[in-house]
């Protein structure tokens, strides 16, 4: 082979994995709910922002927003949302207090249900997870397209657990009617036992709640404290992801796939379904 040979094909493959390192993911945000949802975007310091950061999904609605290669952050649901006596753009839950549909660099206010990415991480791969950690306001699935390495399942919350929650933990809905939002032990009490801070603060230290496990017993993929990583963090490299509001319960292991680790997940504990009829009362489970 020649040196001028040698040199284009150097060339190329240089040119092809350019193109390859920065090639945007898509995120398809399906909103499966009954009612109008309001998702927003946080970036994370440091990484690229987002072309929209909030935006209006009407049932039965999607819409996909290109995602950075190296994006890191997050993503919710925003439910009751409209425009106060101040004109001011308002929800009653997952509210990121900009004023406005676009949080324009602001998080949400807790109770909220959390997809979080961090893109094109160590090794190359994408890690990302559903996260109760701050609370739960809506049901919530991840579902890879394409993408290889890691183990690539499906991630989430499928139940409704608003009506489950325990009557310490809830948010009710403004002027009366049901839950619109399960608080954090540590939101609720701010126990640093709860908040895995200060004496708790390492993992050795900071273990599962009977709060935590409530969270954990419904939606055993998801985070339910902030050391819930061995059973709540996913990976893949080079996927695309439906970030799916209210799916149906999907149970086909087909579908959603065990984790290559080996450690079979189902996204619904079967033995938790009951809990909406347990605690149609807003049962409390205070008391040690």
């Amino acid at each position: 082979m020649d040196r001028r040979h040698l040199s284009s094909t150097f060339v190329l493959l240089l040119f092809i994995s350019f193109f390859s390192e920065v090639n945007p993911a898509s995120f398809k945000i399906v909103n499966k709910c009954r009612h109008t949802i309001w998702p927003g975007f946080l970036s994370g310091a440091n990484t690229a922002h987002l072309t929209t950061t909030g935006f209006v999904l009407k049932p039965g609605k999607s819409r996909t927003v290109t995602i950075p290669k190296s994006w890191s952050g997050r993503l919710w649901g925003r439910t009751l949302c409209g425009v106060d006596s101040s004109r001011k753009f308002v929800c009653q839950s997952g509210d990121c207090g900009s004023g406005q549909i676009e949080c324009s660099g602001n998080g949400s206010k807790p109770p909220a249900t959390l997809a979080e990415f961090t893109l094109n991480g160590a090794g190359g791969l994408d890690f990302y997870d559903v996260s109760l950690v701050d609370g739960y306001n809506l049901p919530m699935l991840i579902v890879v397209k394409g993408g290889k390495g890691g183990n690539c399942s499906a991630t989430g919350c499928l139940l409704d657990l608003n009506g489950a929650c325990p009557s310490e933990l809830r948010v009710a809905r403004q002027n009366g009617g049901g839950g619109v939002g399960c608080r954090s032990a540590c939101e609720a009490f701010g126990d640093p036992e709860y908040c895995c801070s200060g004496a708790f603060g390492t993992p050795n230290v900071c273990r599962p709640s009977r709060y935590s496990l409530f969270f954990k017993h419904a939606c055993p993929r998801a985070y339910s404290y902030a050391y819930d990583d061995t059973t709540s963090t996913y990976t893949c490299a080079g996927a695309d992801y439906v970030i799916m509001f209210c799916p149906p319960p999907y149970t086909s292991q087909k579908v959603f796939g065990a984790r290559k680790d080996g450690a079979l997940l189902p996204l619904v504990n079967k033995s938790m379904i009951y809990i909406s009829s347990l605690h149609a009362n807003g049962a409390s489970l205070s008391g040690k």
